[in-house]
């Protein structure tokens, strides 16, 4: 009776095993179906995938505004005393108003100019100090001027910052790099060196002002992607990079591939400091870092204008 029992019970458990057996080879089967193959998936290689803003990609900075955390890269900047060795100026621009910059006139007439574009503050002590940082460390030989890109709008708030760099129009921004080229001469030859914001628009200028061109010094700013604009280029570039999250290393990389393409020659280092890291004013700032960045900006500002 017991051995009944047990072969019957052994039969049971048999087709339960089976049955389970089956089912689980079904729902495989259907999984499989229905997951995406590689082939169905999309390629990306693009770096700013990842970065929510709330406009289609561009070469602005403006683009990371609203991109979590991307304001805590720049905490507001320490007030200091300053006394200038320049004054503001004031200039027409090509679209009818009047553009302004804070000028060093060199201590002897010369076509020779430097170019500096603001951070996304605004026109504030910190870019006049190192205008004249460049001015003195250049002999004096080179005039130097700080273009207000914002037209006399400045703030220490990071918040209204980031307003004032998404809120300025880009057709307003080369006007304003057209009427200093007009300031400057038609002779002139032009370098260009920037931070931030202004790291974009040193490589922005340097297009702009075709042949007058001599170089550009990008820190921390975002490039220009487009091969084909790269390819008017008349000079190399130097890049003096942050390690951060935004103007990544793969946005690096890539801008190293498209002047490459260009036909264009790209020297650069990312720094193992933070956004910013070269401005005193800021908190963040790296000495050890900026010594070294400032040094390679420098020496290359030198090489351009000869002196």
């Amino acid at each position: 009776m017991n051995s009944m029992v047990n072969f019957s019970f052994s039969i049971q458990l048999t087709h339960l095993l089976m049955i389970k057996s089956i089912l689980s080879l079904i729902l495989f089967l259907i999984s499989w179906f229905f997951w995406p193959k590689a082939a169905d998936l999309p390629e990306n290689n693009d770096p700013f995938s990842g970065i929510t803003v709330c406009h289609s990609y561009n070469d602005d900075m403006a683009q990371f505004v609203n991109a979590p955390g991307f304001a805590a890269f720049h905490p507001s900047p320490v007030a200091f005393d300053f006394e200038g060795k320049g004054a503001m100026t004031t200039f027409p621009t090509p679209d009818g108003q009047n553009g302004s910059g804070y000028v060093i006139n060199a201590t002897a007439p010369t076509d020779q100019w430097l170019f500096v574009y603001q951070e996304w503050w605004g026109l504030n002590d910190h870019i006049k100090h190192q205008a004249d940082v460049f001015y003195e460390d250049l002999g004096g030989k080179v005039n130097v001027i700080a273009l207000d890109m914002y037209d006399g709008k400045v703030t220490s708030n990071p918040q209204e910052a980031g307003q004032f760099m998404q809120g300025v129009k880009e057709a307003r921004l080369e006007n304003i790099v057209a009427g200093a080229r007009q300031l400057a001469g038609a002779k002139a030859k032009i370098a260009n060196v920037g931070w931030c914001f202004g790291g974009s628009w040193s490589l922005k200028s340097a297009l702009l002002n075709g042949q007058q061109n001599l170089g550009s010094v990008i820190y921390y700013g975002m490039p220009v992607r487009d091969v084909e604009k790269l390819k008017t280029l008349n000079s190399d570039v130097l890049g003096l990079f942050a390690t951060e999250q935004y103007i990544s290393e793969a946005v690096i990389k890539e801008f190293a591939t498209n002047m490459e393409t260009a036909g264009k020659k790209l020297t650069y280092k990312i720094f193992p400091a933070v956004h910013g890291f070269s401005n005193p004013s800021n908190p963040k700032y790296d000495e050890a870092a900026s010594k070294e960045a400032y040094g390679m900006a420098i020496a290359y500002l030198k090489e351009k204008f000869k002196v």
